[in-house]
């Protein structure tokens, strides 16, 4: 009588584990660490692909004019503002001259001063010239004399020391002219400075541009050098552009390129290289490259705006193709998930340009035909139990 009950428990509990235990392993084979995972794939066909860059730069004015004095001083006035046009030549302000004038007056004294120097340079040598030549007459006219001893010997050499004298005083005179043009020429020189000077004060357009920074305001007081104004030659735009070193290889100037400005989106411009910059930033590991535009937009687009680039690279022959997003890196191998009648193999590849379609370039590593995994809901190994099909649970058909 007892034990038919132990048997009735113990078969409800059999009924009761048994579908438990049965739910466990379908649950652990469908969703569990046994459960297949789910993945797309596609078949490796082989044709060209047109490989392209892709990066982002600012707009810059390839020349840019800083206008300042080259001496100290304070802002009398400045003739225009941020946004105007201005042709070369053109006043753009000045500074005060303080005290030029009052030198310039007293450089002019001082010139017409060793002028006159000059002048009366000029008139001691006519002297002395005369002096040498009536010395030179008297000395030849005693030394006649002295032969028909109608003088003595020592008026002779008295003579004679005469005409040494008017010589010299001769040369003295001829030294004191050089003198006096010398100090003419500096007198010149000097004036020549200050009204150069005063003439710096001008801020004067270098060439025709377009005003992008006004640094000071009249009344300012500023250092020699430093900017006032600034400059550009709205012709000459460029973008500063920013590469990945990665992809850059085939960079080179006279690729053609098409340029999105942020502000103009939907409106494509096109352009070219005009060269790949010598020097790449090492902390953002990118290349540095100048796009110019095949025509300057109009209106101007404002400096330091962002503008997309993308630089068409040359085109590259049939080879197989895969998605990017099939390559993965596997204990530091490059390469692919090949399906092999629903098993997995890691594929090593050659890795090679990559267009903006996302489609990349295989060199080596593998053949048309091949069926390789493009993605998958968790990593893959080489064990790994897959289930392919047209699209991941969740995602889009």
């Amino acid at each position: 009588m007892k034990i038919l009950p132990i048997r009735r428990r113990t078969l409800a509990l059999l009924g009761i584990i048994i579908p438990l235990l049965a739910l466990f392993v379908y649950v652990i084979f469908r969703s569990g660490p046994l459960a297949s995972v789910p993945v797309t794939a596609i078949t490796v066909e082989s044709r060209p692909i047109s490989p392209a860059l892709f990066g982002i730069g600012t707009i810059e004015a390839r020349y840019t004019y800083r206008i300042g004095p080259t001496t100290p001083g304070r802002i009398q006035s400045i003739n225009v503002q941020v946004g105007d046009r201005v042709r070369a030549g053109q006043v753009l302000g000045g500074m005060d001259p303080v005290d030029f004038d009052e030198r310039i007056t007293a450089q002019n004294a001082e010139l017409k001063h060793a002028e006159a120097g000059t002048v009366t340079a000029g008139a001691r040598v006519r002297e002395a010239a005369a002096r040498l030549h009536y010395a030179e007459a008297q000395s030849h006219r005693y030394e006649q004399l002295l032969t028909a001893r109608s003088v003595s010997e020592e008026a002779v050499e008295n003579k004679r020391q005469e005409f040494h004298v008017a010589a010299a005083s001769l040369d003295t005179a001829q030294a004191g002219v050089e003198m006096a043009r010398q100090a003419l020429g500096r007198a010149r020189a000097n004036l020549d400075v200050l009204i150069q000077q005063k003439a710096n004060l001008r801020l004067i357009a270098p060439a025709d541009g377009l005003v992008t920074h006004r640094h000071a305001d009249p009344g300012t007081t500023i250092v020699a050098g430093q900017s006032v104004l600034e400059v550009i030659d709205p012709s000459s735009l460029w973008i500063n552009v920013r590469f990945d070193q990665l992809h850059a290889a085939k960079l080179s100037a006279g690729l053609r390129a098409r340029i999105v400005l942020r502000s103009r989106e939907g409106q494509t411009f096109s352009g070219q290289v005009l060269r790949v910059e010598p020097v790449a930033d090492t902390v953002t590991e990118e290349t540095l490259a100048k796009i110019v535009f095949d025509q300057i937009p109009a209106p101007l687009p404002p400096m330091g705006e962002l503008a997309e680039v993308t630089v068409a690279l040359p085109a590259l022959p049939s080879a197989p193709v895969v998605p990017n997003a099939s390559v993965k890196r596997v204990e530091g191998k490059l390469g692919v998930w090949v399906l092999k009648s629903d098993t997995l193999a890691f594929a090593p590849i050659q890795s090679g340009a990559s267009d903006l379609d996302g489609w990349m370039h295989v060199p080596g590593g593998l053949e048309p035909g091949t069926r390789v995994v493009v993605y998958s809901q968790r990593s893959l190994g080489a064990r790994t139990r897959i289930k392919v099909g047209p699209h991941l649970p969740g995602g889009s058909p």
